[in-house]
């Protein structure tokens, strides 16, 4: 059976379509649950509870009713709890397991507490992005031998990652549908992680950045006040022994609730021409450049260099507008001026502002935003994820909606599936991302096999890639002011346009070092950042990753390796049977390892037969381009 109910001790048994997860609940003084994969104990009994001002979800023995609901994607457990009116609620996916609490009070309701516990079997392995405060989630990622060698009481940002060695199980602890509530962290305790969260902000001042963060002084006794009647973040448990699967799990996604925008035709994904990595600086360029020259000029370039090579937005970032009051626009620029002619080329233009002006007046400025013509906006320095932050989110994105503006959600918490909900919402940053590169080398090619196979668990991230100036371990240096450069070879580069999740991708370089490289333009030009079908070809967790995907007609592949060099054998069976292909594959050369701007450009006839080797230097990759084929048969 796929749900059972043992009456006798109250045992619940939930199991996944396919019976590799199962999902045991025990209801006695308290609730607990265990998960098992493949009949191996992934996760030991764990409490579960809400505590309320004047109740305790989850101290009861007495169960009004329970409902089974079965079909090809989950079964469903849901047990509602006599006169106390909420029920808790199990999924099972083949891809993982998830819980959450409903309640129906007819009154508002204050959370002082939840406890979630995650009890993990076993001293695995782990990969955590550990913070100290409730405010980044753009820090970089450890890797601890153990989490017995974790400090009590440390702090991680989710998804987080576990990985037992002795059976090759990973587990991925995260959430899903949050709304109205503040986000979830884990913090070890004892042999254990539970979950934590940022209280109610009682006193806040602008701070940080500019002064214009919201900054936290105080905080109460309670985590949220909130309608009596809703339904509460599921708490997200995937478990694999396949690494490939990590790379195409879309389980929180799926959790959060449908899309609240019934004409979708007006959001379109796409990439964009972009200034502020490369600080806006133009060698070669007609005209002058830089920063300190972000004027009319510089921007219709980067239009021009957008609509010529197919690229659907220009991103324009910080600068245009006063940071305190975005109506105010640089006099420099008539901002206005360059929509209007970005329109004309069919390209579209999204404006960077800071999260706490735009809420200032927030239907004054989107009307502002829209009647300039922008397409989009770029939010920025949230930094926090407290429930009023998290509130702030949806209410952006709803109202942004409302006047068919697209968002990128930046210095934001991790994204938990509303891009789902609302689909307007076309990226997060939420991942340290290519900007590092100014500041440090913390996001080399070990941090670029990490974050697909857990930060992109959550849904999409900015990354930002398409460096133009690749270094090797040994020659990279950050800089910043100026041109900086990426880690790993030019191929590494091009293969995250494939691997990353990303509908609103950046060209993060100089337009004028793109074209310097026409057949590199042409493969940016072309790979899409959204796909009607992805296929993991191979992968292995940290280390490199393969994958597939299909628009249209046409395949992308994208292969990258972390710092230690690798041979990979490529396999096209993902292709359609008896129809042949002309790929034009990218490839690093043997001189890639020392000079990491290297790289080869063949175009081969393949088809679903045909097998090849990727040789790919440290810190290294492949893109690959594959059209129905001109040479005839």
């Amino acid at each position: 059976m796929s749900a059972e109910l043992i009456a006798k001790d109250k045992r619940f048994q939930l199991n996944s379509p396919n019976n590799t997860l199962k999902v045991k609940v025990s209801m006695g003084d308290s609730i607990t649950y265990s998960i098992s994969f493949k009949n191996k104990t992934v996760i030991l009994p764990s409490a579960i509870a809400m505590v309320l001002q004047n109740k305790v979800l989850g101290k009861t023995t007495q169960v009004n009713n329970i409902r089974v609901i079965k079909n090809k994607e989950f079964n469903e457990l849901s047990v509602l709890f006599s006169d106390q009116n909420y029920s808790l609620i199990f999924r099972a996916y083949n891809e993982g397991v998830a819980y959450r609490f409903v309640t129906s009070f007819k009154d508002s309701i204050q959370i002082v507490a939840e406890k979630a516990d995650f009890n993990i079997n076993g001293k695995p392995a782990a990969i955590l992005q550990e913070t100290d405060n409730y405010t980044s989630w753009e820090g970089p990622y450890i890797k601890y031998p153990s989490i017995a060698e974790i400090s009590n009481g440390k702090r991680a940002t989710t998804p987080s990652l576990f990985d037992d060695k002795s059976n090759g199980i990973k587990v991925v602890i995260a959430e899903s549908d949050l709304f109205g509530y503040p986000g979830m962290y884990i913090k070890k305790q004892g042999d254990r992680y539970i979950g934590d969260w940022a209280k109610f902000p009682t006193k806040t001042v602008m701070g940080s950045w500019g002064d214009f963060v919201s900054v936290v002084k105080e905080r109460g006794d309670y985590l949220a006040k909130t309608d009596g009647s809703r339904s509460f973040p599921w708490r997200v448990i995937i478990a694999t022994d396949n690494d490939k699967d990590l790379l195409n799990n879309h389980l929180v996604t799926k959790l959060a609730r449908p899309s609240e925008i019934k004409d979708t035709s007006w959001i379109k994904s796409g990439k964009a021409a972009w200034e502020w990595w490369h600080d806006a600086m133009l060698p070669g360029a007609s005209i002058p450049s830089g920063m300190e020259n972000r004027n009319t000029d510089l921007y219709n370039y980067y239009v021009d260099f957008a609509a010529a090579n197919k690229l659907e937005y220009m991103m324009i970032d910080a600068g245009w507008s006063n940071n305190y009051d975005l109506t105010k626009v640089n006099p420099k620029l008539d901002v206005q001026g360059v929509i209007k002619r970005a329109r004309e080329k069919k390209v579209g233009v999204f404006l960077w502002c800071v999260a706490s002006t735009l809420l200032k007046d927030l239907n004054k400025n989107l009307d502002f935003l829209n009647s300039i013509g922008a397409a989009g906006i770029k939010v920025d320095f949230f930094d926090r994820d407290d429930q009023e932050a998290i509130q702030w989110i949806e209410l952006i994105a709803k109202e942004a909606a409302k006047r068919k503006l697209m968002i990128d959600f930046h210095g934001c918490s991790k994204p938990t599936g509303l891009e789902k909900t609302y689909p307007n919402i076309v990226n997060y940053e939420a991942v340290r991302g290519a900007e590092s590169d100014k500041w440090d080398n913390t996001i080399d090619p070990d941090h670029h096999l990490i974050i697909p196979f857990v930060r992109m668990l959550a849904g999409p991230f900015d990354y930002t890639p398409g460096a133009m100036r690749n270094k090797t371990k040994a020659e990279f240096k950050p800089i910043d002011p100026g041109l900086p450069s990426g880690q790993g070879t030019r191929c590494h580069e091009l293969a995250m346009y494939v691997i990353y999740d990303q509908p609103l991708g950046m060209l993060a370089d100089s337009p004028t070092e793109y074209e310097k490289a026409p057949d590199i333009m042409k493969y940016l030009s072309a790979v899409p950042t959204v796909a009607n079908e992805t296929k993991v070809i191979d992968a292995k967790l940290a280390e490199y990753a393969v994958m597939a995907k299909r628009k249209g007609d046409n395949w992308y592949v994208g292969a990258m390796t972390n710092w230690t060099p690798r041979n990979l054998k490529l396999n096209f069976s993902f292709l359609k049977p008896g129809v042949s292909y002309t790929a034009q594959i990218y490839t690093d050369t043997k001189d890639s390892d020392v000079n990491a701007t290297q790289y080869e450009l063949k175009t081969i006839s393949v088809n679903s037969n045909t097998r090849i080797d990727l040789k790919l230097s440290s810190g290294g990759g492949a893109a690959i381009m594959i059209e129905k084929s001109i040479f005839k048969k």
